[in-house]
């Protein structure tokens, strides 16, 4: 009963992107699909039983269904592919009218990289920077860091320890990650694999129970202390306790050019825990990578105070689970 009623303007593969994720969420969506209609294509992707080809105009057709939002889920839109009179006065009776990259931002929680396109990105409310913002997250940062390193310094100086003792080499492993704008910065987390866990020079994701992890490694891993280390690079401002997960420069390049618009993550500055941490599980391809950067596209265009204390929130409960771990 509370479901926004709803028809899609369109029957092709975007419209069935948008009935397989209905399907997928079942009673977890707030929509209710009334029918899909056509645009003049050939080919249908939807369900036949589906399509509303009445004749009737979308206004009369809205009007008849009680419907209270059109998604529109069409393609190529030039040469009178959408009926935009009809459309503007459906919008001036009270429907909403909503673009496909916004309808899988709201059902997903993450921007769908292939319905995205500039020009939605340019006009899409968010994806908002200032000084003001800018200013309350760096004050948080500071107060908190502040707060967390006199809080952790004897777990960090524990596990200090304990690297030592295991095995030869550095406590902490410093590593070049790119951060807001681009920049370089130099990363610090405990050392939790052996010295010369790449030995042959060539950078590599870690894996699922990956054998250059030590015994200590293994652990500080799984509870995150290996991370705590971070909390400086906050202090000093290289990073924000919530943010993109920064990557190290072969990888952004790679994947700046496998990826569309993978560098607009770097418009904020990375974090230590993000969007895309606690929804996505931990990923090692490329195409992990892709849908990471969904939630991280997201969150940069929605980010708030608000947003980031929940994110802190669910890190909260990965941890205590030990979610995700490698």
């Amino acid at each position: 009963m509370l479901k926004t009623r709803a028809l899609v303007i369109g029957t092709g593969s975007r419209a069935a992107q948008i009935e397989a994720l209905l399907a997928k969420r079942g009673q977890m969506s707030n929509t209710h699909v009334v029918g899909y209609v056509p645009m003049g294509g050939s080919h249908h992707f939807v369900d036949h039983a589906r399509i509303l080809d009445t004749g009737e105009s979308l206004p009369q057709l809205a009007a008849r269904l009680q419907i209270g939002e059109l998604i529109l889920a069409v393609r190529d839109r030039r040469g009178g592919g959408l009926p935009v009179q009809e459309l503007l006065e459906c919008k001036l009776r009270g429907v909403r009218i909503t673009e496909l990259s916004s309808f899988f931002e709201r059902e997903n929680g993450h921007l769908q990289l292939d319905s995205m396109n500039a020009s939605w990105m340019i006009l899409a409310e968010g994806f908002h920077q200032g000084i003001v913002r800018d200013t309350i997250k760096r004050l948080f940062d500071l107060v908190v860091s502040s707060v967390m390193l006199t809080a952790t310094l004897p777990i960090m100086l524990f596990t200090a320890l304990l690297i030592k003792l295991e095995s030869p080499g550095p406590v902490l492993y410093r590593q070049e990650r790119i951060g807001q704008g681009g920049r370089p910065f130099t990363i610090l987390k405990f050392r939790s694999m052996c010295v010369d866990a790449e030995k042959d020079g060539r950078p590599r994701w870690a894996g699922q129970n990956d054998s250059r992890v030590t015994l200590t490694g293994r652990f500080i891993r799984r509870t995150r202390i290996d991370e705590l280390p971070q909390i400086f690079n906050v202090f000093f401002g290289d990073m924000s306790f919530v943010g993109p997960r920064p990557e190290r420069p072969y990888f952004v390049q790679d994947l700046t050019q496998k990826i569309p618009y993978y560098g607009v993550r770097h418009t904020v500055k990375p974090g230590i825990t993000g969007w895309a941490q606690v929804r996505y599980p931990y990923g090692a391809t490329d195409e992990d990578a892709m849908h990471k950067l969904q939630y991280d596209l997201y969150y940069v265009k929605n980010h708030s105070l608000f947003l980031d204390l929940m994110i802190l929130f669910q890190t909260a409960q990965v941890v205590i689970w030990g979610k995700g771990a490698r």
